[in-house]
């Protein structure tokens, strides 16, 4: 079935639900779903609107204007997003394939909606990748005197394939902050749940001497602070002092490929609210 979602947020207040839902029953909608938080501690209330697309009786420009004209006394802040628009997603990866490899099928499977237009990297050794999904690679390697002609010649392919979502599938490379600006909201990145306490190389043999007992992953809305952004998706898996460091390298790689897949879902599915430097996300499956 193809919708129309509706993401809004403002400080609370009595009636937002009765008002909300009258805009839309006013005009025709069927409303399928309605998803709603609210934080005590600031205040502020959160809710996901799913419409049914076939009760739109008027163009989707004018529903926008009437709906910020309703919005505006209200102080509501909102967006909307039409299903059957398909969202294009760019990969970029540096050298390891786990979660590039793990997105692609699960596209492919039909798990994540969205077309794939493009995969870029820093390095060439994943280029068969590509052509096995039959995805353009572009290899655009980094350095360290060229680092803003690199990221620019990245922005022109991005603006080029038209692109609505860039996943940071282990791309080993830190974003300069008008890059992350620019796509605000719209870049997810993957990394070990160590940080900050393993940060640099290696990560996983000093996590065995320390006889750590969790590895996790957490994906993340990309900031100008690095690793700081809004937290989208976590999960952790126990270890114990019988699994070596290649052992914790594989459970590691194994729930970022989770982790990641459910993020980049809960973005093309409009089911995420940023609210400063948090995520407000809501249920999958409605």
């Amino acid at each position: 079935m193809k919708t129309i979602i509706f993401l809004i947020q403002c400080p609370d207040q009595k009636g937002l639900v009765s008002r909300i839902s009258t805009f839309f029953y006013q005009r025709g909608f069927n409303i399928l779903h309605c998803q709603q938080h609210t934080d005590v501690q600031t205040g502020q209330y959160f809710m996901r609107v799913k419409l049914d697309l076939d009760t739109l009786t008027t163009t989707r420009r004018s529903l926008e204007e009437d709906f910020c004209a309703f919005a505006r006394p209200l102080g509501l802040t909102w967006s909307v997003h039409y299903t059957d628009l398909v969202q294009r997603m760019a990969i970029l990866v540096s050298k390891t394939s786990h979660c590039l490899y793990d997105l692609l099928l699960r596209r492919q499977e039909g798990e994540i909606r969205c077309e794939v237009p493009l995969i870029l990297s820093n390095h060439p050794i994943l280029e068969s990748v590509g052509e096995k999904f039959r995805i353009p690679f572009h290899c655009l390697p980094v350095a360290p005197e060229a680092k803003a002609q690199q990221e620019e010649q990245v922005r022109r392919l991005l603006k080029q394939y038209h692109i609505d979502l860039v996943v940071l599938a282990r791309y080993m490379q830190i974003l300069s902050r008008p890059f992350v600006e620019e796509y605000a909201g719209r870049i997810i990145n993957i990394h070990h749940a160590f940080l900050p306490a393993f940060q640099g190389g290696n990560p996983y043999q000093r996590a065995y001497e320390r006889g750590v007992k969790m590895i996790g992953a957490t994906a993340h809305y990309a900031t100008a602070d690095l690793d700081e952004g809004p937290i989208i998706e976590q999960d952790v898996e126990r270890v114990t002092h019988e699994d070596s460091v290649e052992d914790l390298v594989r459970i590691g790689r194994d729930v970022e490929r989770v982790v990641l897949a459910r993020a980049v879902k809960a973005h093309l599915e409009h089911r995420i609210l940023i609210a400063g430097r948090r995520s407000i996300v809501f249920s999958a499956g409605v």
